[in-house]
């Protein structure tokens, strides 16, 4: 007789889900965590705007999927109302790099390009991992999976543009390159918020009805 090939429960397959998806964030928010420390480092030994909101960004991540983890097994209006919060939460590397950008202009000397390049190289592998990590899980538990999935997708495209910037400041010795690409960073996590707060919005109203 043949096997029996019995397909999994729908319970025992949102089961599964939910745990890897637990998983998967619990690793995001650690490695996301680790590199704030590295990119924050050389930020500050080089004195470029991009990599301090990006490393801003990188510890605004780690605590988005923080925070993330611990809600995924609330209701609804609760996810909604956490999907709010973390609309804000994705401002806070706008508001950072606004003060750092305010401080380079006092003291515009380029930074260094080997060590801008090489440290957005290193956080867009990590952040190309995330995004791929999470891409599966993107429409899961509504704004909260969405947040992050946005993030990681966000980042990975402004460490494209830090490496760009400093092949650029290799040829050209300006301090531009870093704060033009610091305004893309800031530029691209207000619309993050403003995504993230739609959805919130959204499931605020499932609830309601």
């Amino acid at each position: 007789m043949p096997p029996d090939r019995t397909e999994p429960s729908p319970d025992r397959q949102t089961d599964a889900l939910a745990s890897g998806l637990r998983k998967t964030i619990a690793i995001v928010a650690l490695a996301n965590l680790a590199y704030f420390f590295i990119e924050f480092a050389v930020a500050r030994y080089i004195g470029s705007v991009s990599l301090f909101a990006d490393s801003v960004d990188f510890l605004e991540d780690a605590a988005v999927n923080s925070l993330i983890l611990m809600a995924l097994g609330w209701s609804l209006a609760a996810r909604a109302r956490v999907g709010m919060a973390m609309a804000g939460v994705l401002l806070l590397p706008a508001l950072a790099f606004l003060w750092t950008l305010w401080n380079k202009f006092q003291a515009p000397v380029p930074p260094e390009p080997w060590l801008l390049s090489a440290s957005g190289l290193g956080a867009l592998a990590v952040n190309l991992a995330c995004a791929r990590a999470l891409a599966r899980f993107r429409h899961h538990s509504g704004s909260l999976t969405k947040a992050a999935f946005l993030s990681a997708r966000n980042d990975a495209l402004a460490n494209v543009a830090i490496v760009g910037a400093g092949v650029l400041t290799l040829f050209w010795p300006s301090h531009w390159p870093d704060v033009v690409v610091g305004l893309g960073i800031a530029f691209m996590n207000a619309d993050a918020a403003r995504e993230v707060w739609e959805a919130a919005r959204q499931e605020q109203a499932e609830a309601s009805a």
